[in-house]
């Protein structure tokens, strides 16, 4: 059996963020998906496509050519184009569709093999931090709008983490005793 721990530790920070990113985009309309906070910044709905379609470039046969793809037009991404919510979501889940599965197909013994992005060289470990890290900054950054706009609609944000003054509460609740001597 192939050892996976690194690479499960990956799959595992990438399903974190988009869990993220999905709970805050749910507690949002249409509407709201499509709005800026400024002319300067970029709506929820395209960070999504964005995000969407670096990780469709990136992780598709991520091992046998460069993750910059010639069918990639990374300028459209900052457009918004979307007919409706389900086409938004259809771009954001091809991209994770791709990520996913080239995921379950690695093993730790791979993350020393060498790929290219943009064709500069990378070993696959780095390609992977690099791109968790990409997706964390995109994931914040869309958590962050939606609490804005929930907040300016008047709308009940559900937190995503744990509740702002309900550490010590969250912490019982995972069965954590900070006061516990380390074994």
């Amino acid at each position: 059996m192939s050892n996976r721990t690194t690479v499960s530790a990956f799959e595992s920070e990438f399903r974190r963020y988009r869990r993220l990113s999905e709970g805050a985009v749910e507690q949002l309309t249409w509407d709201q998906l499509r709005q800026s906070l400024d002319p300067e910044t970029n709506s929820i709905a395209v960070i999504m496509k964005h995000v969407g379609g670096n990780l469709r470039s990136r992780w598709t046969d991520a091992l046998t050519t460069d993750g910059e793809k010639p069918w990639r037009n990374r300028d459209t991404e900052f457009v918004d184009d979307f007919a409706d919510r389900v086409a938004l979501m259809a771009t954001w889940n091809a991209g994770w569709d791709v990520v996913e599965s080239q995921l379950a197909s690695f093993t730790d013994d791979n993350l020393a093999k060498s790929l290219t992005i943009r064709g500069e060289p990378h070993t696959l470990a780095l390609a992977l931090s690099r791109s968790v890290s990409h997706t964390a900054y995109h994931a914040g950054q869309i958590v962050q709008i939606s609490r804005v706009l929930a907040s300016r609609a008047g709308v009940d944000w559900k937190t995503l983490t744990v509740a702002r003054g309900r550490s010590a509460a969250f912490n019982t609740q995972m069965g954590y005793d900070a006061n516990a001597q380390p074994r």
